[in-house]
């Protein structure tokens, strides 16, 4: 099958520790505001970041109708491993940590791809996600994991507490007191960035930045799985 492009932003800031990829959910992009939200404030603790589509623009406007790829997780996370492979191919990127925050099903995505990219994933964050979509690698998952979730959002702290269970790496998970499952209540998302930012503070610090990198630089990859 011919390669798949897939349109994004990456924002290394000088010294940066490590890349958060973020993996959006369902019905989203890399435009998302709260997305967008959360990097920048990864970008002020000092956390690169590179937020891309996880879909085509075509894929986007056929699944506005049939919703049929937004659950296909083995799917978007071969995506996710595909942009992984390609950030970890670019200059100064190559010693970096690497983290995943992962929304919705783009969390579950995160999961499972952290099993597969072939590079140690040091972090993973979830906001409102669903890790029961990622039951079947439950068990392998590695990397440090953090669940985020809204106290109201009661069903799904449910799947993600039963998923939380499974989990055998290290691990936490937060509920925002007062937030509904898109956070869009005052001060939510603020917590949420702060809660990521410090968990990825603590884990992508594996490996030292490249010696080769210097000051800050935003570009817009394309990616071939």
């Amino acid at each position: 099958s011919p390669p798949v492009f897939l349109e994004g932003e990456m924002w290394i800031p000088q010294g940066a520790p490590g890349l958060v990829l973020f993996a959006h959910g369902s019905g989203s992009s890399r435009h998302s505001p709260r997305n967008r939200a959360v990097a920048e404030f990864l970008h002020r603790a000092g956390l690169g970041t590179l937020l891309f589509d996880l879909l085509t623009p075509e894929e986007e406007e056929s699944e506005r109708y049939t919703l049929h790829l937004r659950f296909d997780i083995g799917l978007l996370a071969d995506r996710l491993g595909a942009a992984t492979r390609w950030a970890r191919s670019q200059p100064g990127v190559d010693r970096l940590g690497l983290g995943y925050f992962g929304s919705s099903t783009g969390a579950a995505a995160a999961l499972v791809a952290s099993t597969r990219s072939g590079a140690p994933i040091d972090a993973i964050v979830s906001r409102g996600g669903r890790p029961d979509l990622a039951a079947g690698v439950l068990a392998q998952i590695e990397s440090p994991t953090l669940f985020i979730l809204g106290g109201y959002d009661e069903e799904l702290i449910r799947l993600n507490e039963a998923a939380y269970g499974r989990l055998s790496c290290e691990k936490a998970l937060e509920i925002v007191p007062g937030a509904t499952h898109l956070f869009e209540d005052p001060g939510a998302l603020e917590s949420v960035a702060a809660l990521a930012a410090d968990w990825f503070a603590r884990h992508l610090r594996r490996h030292p930045p490249s010696a080769a990198q210097t000051g800050a630089e935003q570009v817009r990859p394309q990616y071939a799985p």
